[in-house]
């Protein structure tokens, strides 16, 4: 008490000698206590290493100093809101929770680029395949490697090893999706060779801010790759293992203020996209399931539509890979399985329903045959955990305390604890860009002969006066079959408009920014990047629903590009001109 711990005296002082049969039972006591205490005193906090804290999920541990980046400053958020605010009393019946998460600070990057005297690279004309070969054969510093190697010794689930960029989740320009990702099986019986995927990771990571796509943003954003500076956030994967694969049963990403609201929602209401297995499904922009959290029950689309646009496949981290190629990208660990796969494990119950054609319904469950539909029904609509509402309880929370619209991804956990309660996993957090006001357009001042594109359903707004180009698919001799030669082709004419310093408005069927060829065009951003608007239009057998790949469209936002759902007739008035 004298000392200022004034808690630890509270809960020593009751206790007498005579309560403990000897001295030894007097000390274990006393050191437990004062261990809870202090671990107490350490949640939601970013903790300097020690190897006791890497498996207490309510810390962060840092592995070397320096500032965290974008993804860690967002999870270090996270984890100070998880464990300063008491979420039990809004949400009762589920944990929430973050995944153990070391980070390595930017200390490390600097003196991985200064010893191995890598600064070159910001400035000579090196292609990407040999930056990548120099990173990998330079060396991080020795206590890095020790840490990393105790860490592991601790750690057997899957790693994700990701980037945290200075830029990355900034408010302005978030640079999502820019830089690389591993997840790791972190399986092989050598823990040696398990030290070297990691650190083989992390110089690939470092390596991904001098690659073609990132070099092309930073031009296109007008930001020097010269100021980038990288730190890693290490992160045991949600989830469990079934056979050879391990995954969570739902990830998604969700937002706060919704673009493209549909019916009675409103977009300040927020909106999310969810799929089975990995999240990478989600954020890459392929076909996932669309639910707004105030309304769990609202279907957006018809029985049939549904059945057209499920999800058919999902990632899980394959651990059949004990010894991995990453040069082969950031699905070097991964596997890309038929959603059947994951009936056999058991784990698609709660998440997809059947389809009978014959009554053209939709029944929640397994319970009889037909197409699989993943739609978490019994989730949603039968609350099988409070999935809408959680996410409903955080964004608003969240936004409350950033004081901007934000976005969330996360990952859930289905399997009971002790408690009987499933777990949700934050596992980012980042500002939304752009000006969300609402602009007032008086379209009785308009004549309908003179609008070439309308649409009730956009992404940004405000005045745009110095387009005089249109790049447009053309939907008469459209072929999905070739969607990936149309980016070459696109890329090329990006290139020619940036020379020229023009703008553009880009128009197309499906999808702009999917991973998916067959639901859209897979460009990335850094080949649009000369775009001022986009525009996604219908096409018979084509989906047009709402892009949701986040981090694409992070990145076009905060470009100030707008985009917009078109009507295929109306535009078509622009071709006939």
């Amino acid at each position: 008490m004298a000392r200022g711990e004034i808690q630890a005296a509270k809960v020593l002082h009751p206790k007498k000698a005579f309560e403990f049969k000897d001295a030894e039972s007097i000390r274990e006591y006393l050191i437990k206590t004062i261990q809870k205490f202090r671990n107490e005193q350490n949640q939601g906090k970013v903790i300097p290493y020690e190897s006791s804290a890497i498996l207490d999920e309510s810390n962060i541990v840092t592995l070397s100093d320096g500032a965290m980046g974008g993804k860690g400053r967002g999870l270090a958020f996270i984890n100070s809101l998880i464990y300063n605010l008491d979420f039990s009393q809004y949400l009762p019946d589920i944990n929430l929770k973050t995944p153990r998460t070391a980070i390595i600070g930017i200390d490390e990057f600097e003196y991985f680029m200064d010893n191995n005297h890598l600064h070159f690279v910001t400035t000579e004309p090196i292609p990407f395949e040999e930056i990548k070969w120099r990173f990998l054969h330079s060396k991080l510093t020795s206590t890095l490697i020790k840490r990393l190697k105790e860490m592991l010794k601790l750690i057997k689930k899957p790693l994700a090893i990701r980037s945290s960029g200075l830029f990355e989740d900034s408010l302005m320009q978030p640079f999502a999706g820019i830089f690389e990702t591993y997840l790791l099986p972190n399986n092989h019986p050598d823990i040696n060779v398990r030290l070297q995927q990691v650190m083989d990771s992390i110089k690939l990571v470092y390596a991904s801010v001098y690659s073609e796509v990132a070099r092309g943003y930073f031009e296109a954003v007008h930001y020097k790759v010269e100021e980038e500076k990288m730190a890693i956030v290490i992160q045991e994967v949600v989830g469990n293992k079934y056979g050879d694969m391990f995954y969570p049963h739902v990830s998604g990403v969700a937002q706060s203020y919704n673009y493209y609201p549909f019916a009675h929602m409103k977009p300040e209401e927020g909106f999310v996209v969810a799929a089975f297995g990995l999240g990478k499904y989600v954020v890459e922009g392929e076909k996932a399931y669309r639910f707004s959290p105030k309304y769990p029950n609202h279907e957006i689309n018809s029985p049939k539509d549904q059945v057209q646009n499920s999800q058919t496949e999902f990632y899980a981290v394959d651990l059949n890979k004990h010894d991995l190629n990453l040069l082969e990208g950031d699905t070097a660990g991964l596997i890309r399985a038929d959603i059947y796969e994951a009936e056999k494990h058991g784990t698609l119950k709660h998440c997809v329903s059947v389809y009978d054609p014959e009554n053209n319904t939709i029944n929640a469950g397994l319970d009889k045959p037909g197409p699989r539909i993943v739609n978490f029904a019994n989730i949603l609509k039968y609350s099988y955990i409070p999935l809408a509402k959680s996410i409903d309880v955080v964004l608003d929370m969240v936004k409350e305390a950033m004081g901007s619209p934000v976005e969330i991804e996360f990952a859930i956990d289905l399997n009971r604890d002790a408690n009987l309660k499933s777990s949700f996993y934050l596992l980012q957090i980042k500002p939304m860009i752009g000006n969300i006001a609402d602009y007032d357009v008086k379209m009785d001042e308009f004549r309908e002969e003179e609008i070439i594109m309308y649409s009730e359903k956009g992404m940004g707004n405000g005045l745009v006066d110095t387009i005089h180009d249109v790049v447009y698919v053309d939907n008469s001799k459209f072929d999905k079959s070739k969607t990936e030669e149309m980016v070459a082709e696109i890329e090329k004419i990006n290139i020619e408009m940036n020379k020229a310093g023009k703008k553009y408005i880009l128009i197309g069927p499906g999808r702009w920014g999917t991973r998916d060829r067959w639901i859209g065009i897979p460009v990335e951003w850094p080949q649009i990047s000369a775009a001022k608007i986009i525009v996604e239009t219908s096409l018979e057998g084509y989906p047009l629903d709402a892009s949701s790949g986040s981090h694409f469209f992070h990145n076009v936002t905060s470009a100030k590009c707008r985009i917009f759902l078109g009507s295929a007739g109306k535009i078509g008035q622009l071709f006939e001109l």
